[in-house]
């Protein structure tokens, strides 16, 4: 697996808490980051409009020698990974999406919150994930409007995203809920303001670790054995401002990366 180049891509700085993750359980592997920060956050989006940008995104990353996609984002697998594995059959695609089934696990009392853009929330894919893991259990469903573009602002101490992040655990609180899943890959980044306002009896799920292993199943599969080995690299890319993309990544992540500006086709 040395050497193989998986291509990343979210709305925006979501995304790093996953390749923060895919590097850790792949450090052999050259990682390409795209954030999409022109059109952040997707969550506020519609669904042609998120479903055309994953579309580009995608092709970028091929373009540039990606042999694997991971959608760092759980709106843009819920609305666009069904296109896109259509679109690109042969092209081995890892989505992210909301951890019911081990938010249940952890559960007690069989009450369980979402907290997810109202995008994810709405699809069908979330629907269907509700439908075949959560039949008799209490699942509250919080659409977090303002968190993830709170979060890409980079200021995790702002009162302003406290107040975000209170007033959309309050209902969770307020229900009963032991388990909360992070539906966003934006708010692990918030997850100790989560945790502090929804308090130590409530579980919260995050499900990079889990992504990361099964991209790492994924370029297992491609591995011919005879790959060539030589240094690799972490290279992050914006459509946004890279010298803000360079400060959070530099607070967010624990190693090294390049960062510079997308492609002017992105």
């Amino acid at each position: 697996m040395d050497s193989l180049r998986i291509g990343i891509f979210d709305s925006g700085v979501g995304g790093l808490s996953v390749l923060r993750a895919v590097r850790a359980r792949l450090p052999g592997a050259t990682l390409h980051y795209l954030a999409d920060s022109a059109h952040a956050p997707y969550g506020e989006r519609d669904d042609a409009f998120i479903r055309e940008r994953s579309m580009r995104l995608t092709r970028c990353l091929l373009d540039h020698g990606a042999r694997v996609v991971l959608i760092a984002c759980n709106t843009a697998t819920a609305v666009a990974v069904g296109p896109l594995r259509q679109a690109f059959a042969e092209l081995p695609i890892v989505g992210v999406e909301p951890g019911i089934k081990p938010a249940l696990a952890a559960s007690r009392n069989g009450r369980i919150g979402v907290m997810a853009t109202g995008a994810t929330l709405r699809s069908a894919k979330f629907r269907a994930l509700l439908a075949a893991h959560a039949r008799g259990a209490q699942v509250h469903l919080q659409a977090c409007h303002g968190l993830a573009a709170a979060i890409e602002a980079g200021d995790l101490g702002s009162a302003a995203l406290r107040t975000l992040v209170e007033r959309h655990c309050a209902p969770l609180r307020e229900a009963g809920v032991d388990a909360v899943v992070l539906g966003c890959t934006h708010y692990p980044f918030a997850r100790h303001l989560i945790e502090a306002t929804l308090g130590p009896q409530v579980h919260v799920v995050d499900t990079a670790q889990a992504v990361a292993r099964r991209t790492a199943e994924v370029c297992t599969a491609l591995a011919t054995g005879n790959a060539p080995v030589g240094p690799t690299e972490v290279r992050l890319e914006t459509n946004g401002d890279p010298a803000h993309l360079r400060r959070l990544a530099a607070r967010w992540l624990p190693f090294e990366c390049t960062v510079a500006s997308a492609p002017r086709d992105v």
